[in-house]
């Protein structure tokens, strides 16, 4: 499945509390992203909270777009992606 990096703003910051709230919050967000067979993988939050990247696996970024609409999640850009790393084989 193709991966994706899924980059979002939030104008007022995220809030997610790291407590039980928090974990229910993000637990619903994975649930709805199923519907649309999306993956939610990690994200990165800026320091200031105020921006994502977020990396989904997903069949389509239409699918990213409709999950997010479902969970009322903004998305700025979707770019499709793959690993680089310094670890090569050989």
């Amino acid at each position: 499945m193709p991966r994706y990096m899924v980059q979002r703003t939030f104008d007022g910051g995220l809030a997610i509390p790291a407590n039980a709230e928090g974990a229910t919050v993000c637990a619903a967000v994975v649930d709805k992203n199923l519907d649309h067979r999306v993956t939610w993988v990690h994200s990165y939050v800026s320091d200031d909270k105020r921006t994502t990247f977020c990396i989904y696996d997903a069949p389509t970024p239409e699918a990213i777009r409709k999950a997010a609409a479902d969970t009322g999640l903004p998305v700025d850009s979707i770019t499709q992606v793959s690993v680089l790393d310094p670890y090569f084989n050989h």
